[in-house]
């Protein structure tokens, strides 16, 4: 195959949204396996330093904050300008809550029916 013949397939396979999206797949497939067959491929233990797995303690907690702040305190890409927002208070009252408990026995759920509890009166209700 020339360089030419070989230029010439790729503008076709590119040419159509069909064929980017294709090939797009199949290499995003190609380096997610790579990336994570790294583990497999060594015979020796693998440990992770001190530090990595102290620092992947707060991954979760990092992870739920970058999506739940944002939808606290934006709108539509905007910050709220105003404080009759029905998630403030609702987030306030599942924070409370859940302080409250000290994290113990059902303080998930518990926080979440409470935060829901004050959050659906004030926005179904009052139209916050």
């Amino acid at each position: 195959m020339t360089a030419t013949s070989m230029l010439a397939w790729w503008d076709a396979l590119l040419a159509g949204s069909q064929g980017a999206t294709l090939l797009t797949i199949g290499l995003m497939a190609l380096i997610t396996v790579v990336s994570r067959s790294f583990f497999f491929i060594s015979d020796a233990e693998w440990t992770l330093p001190r530090w990595a797995q102290r620092g992947l303690q707060y991954a979760p907690m990092a992870a739920l904050s970058a999506v739940v702040i944002p939808e606290l305190v934006m709108t539509q890409g905007a910050f709220i300008h105003t404080v009759l927002d029905a998630r403030l208070y609702g987030a306030v009252a599942g924070a409370a809550y859940f302080f409250w408990r000290k994290g113990v026995g059902n303080a998930v759920l518990g926080t979440i029916v409470c935060g829901m509890a004050v959050y659906l009166p004030l926005h179904i209700g009052l139209g916050w």
